[in-house]
């Protein structure tokens, strides 16, 4: 899989100069680190994770054989969620929060978020949208179009910026990917971290574990997750792989395997 690479633990002197006037334009900061695979199972064990608990799911991801839309920066996804539920979103990364306009920020359903790993961070603008997984399956399945299922809201946002000649109904859907999410309480933290196992058809896989908080509490949070992370073992220097990133190079190589 690739996508791989060494990271460095801190965010460069660069790096600060430009996520911290970000932070006062974004609604909510979310911290993020991928544990190598050698070390999911110490990292499981060093938490008080109920694998249990964990919640299946199901992503879709849809793009042009050829990834146009993520060469664009751009994100179209369904999830499929235990119980009949589901959700859509049209995301759009990296993006400069002062330059989107204030009619999409004052959208109830448009969240920019700057997510922050060990070594990089990335903001962007999600439009989020309701969906079953029933309408999800459907879609997939050929029966209905995916610009149904999408909110007239999402649409037009997808309108604006996709490369010119893209269209929703053109994309092919890449999955599903499997997961299987749950949270647990720090209780030293006072806050609760989201723990996600990525499953891929190829047989890998990504641990991540995440907690969100406010902009103008991200590097206080950050120094005290890291320490906390730190003392259960868990290794915040490893090469880092977000979990989007993963899943499209995979499909993108299987769709020229199946080519």
């Amino acid at each position: 899989m690739t996508g791989k690479g060494t990271i460095e633990p801190r965010l460069s002197g660069e790096q600060l100069a430009r996520i911290i006037p970000m932070l006062k334009s974004v609604d909510s900061v979310e911290l993020k680190v991928s544990v190598a695979p050698e070390a999911h199972r110490a990292t499981i064990q060093g938490l008080p994770i109920d694998p249990v608990e964990a919640q299946p799911r199901q992503v879709y991801f849809f793009d042009t054989p050829e990834l146009a839309l993520d060469q664009a920066g751009i994100v179209v996804r369904a999830r499929r969620i235990q119980g009949g539920r589901g959700d859509t979103v049209v995301k759009l990364r990296p993006v400069e929060p002062a330059d989107l306009p204030d009619e999409l920020r004052r959208n109830a359903a448009v969240k920019v978020e700057v997510d922050v790993m060990p070594g990089g961070f990335v903001c962007s603008a999600s439009f989020k949208g309701k969906a079953t997984a029933a309408e999800i399956s459907d879609t997939v399945a050929g029966k209905s179009r995916l610009a149904d299922l999408l909110s007239k809201d999402q649409r037009g946002f997808f309108a604006e910026h996709a490369p010119s000649g893209i269209e929703l109904d053109r994309l092919v859907s890449l999955g599903p990917t499997f997961l299987l999410k749950t949270a647990f309480m720090a209780e030293e933290l006072g806050r609760r971290i989201v723990v996600e196992m990525w499953l891929y058809p190829d047989g890998s896989r990504i641990l991540e574990l995440s907690l969100k908080c406010l902009p103008s509490e991200a590097f206080q949070v950050a120094a005290e997750a890291q320490h906390y992370l730190h003392s259960r073992g868990v290794d915040l220097t490893s090469a880092q792989q977000t979990k989007t990133r993963a899943a499209l190079d995979h499909y993108r190589d299987q769709l020229k395997v199946d080519g």
